[in-house]
């Protein structure tokens, strides 16, 4: 059952929290995922980097979740003003 939707910046600091409460320092992560220790150090730090895919597989090595997304909604576009 899907509990709360996070946006892409959010997921940094989702990474970070499970990552860390695992035990686990970057590097072994980056190992068990073959990633360089950078890319993990990235995709914690900096939210504003779309690292998504990397976040998604720290996440899912580091918790008991999985990750489903990207989410996208359709929204009616409001109609354009009239110009004169």
């Amino acid at each position: 059952m899907l509990k709360r939707m996070f946006t892409e910046r959010e997921l940094a600091a989702v990474a970070k929290h499970f990552r860390e409460k695992t035990g686990k320092k970057k590097a072994e992560v980056a190992r068990e995922l073959k990633m360089g220790k950078p890319t993990i150090q990235q995709a914690e730090e900096y939210p504003e980097l779309s690292l998504t895919k990397a976040r998604k597989r720290i996440i899912e090595a580091c918790s008991p979740y999985e990750l489903v997304g990207p989410v996208y909604f359709l929204r009616k576009k409001l109609p354009e003003p009239n110009r004169a």
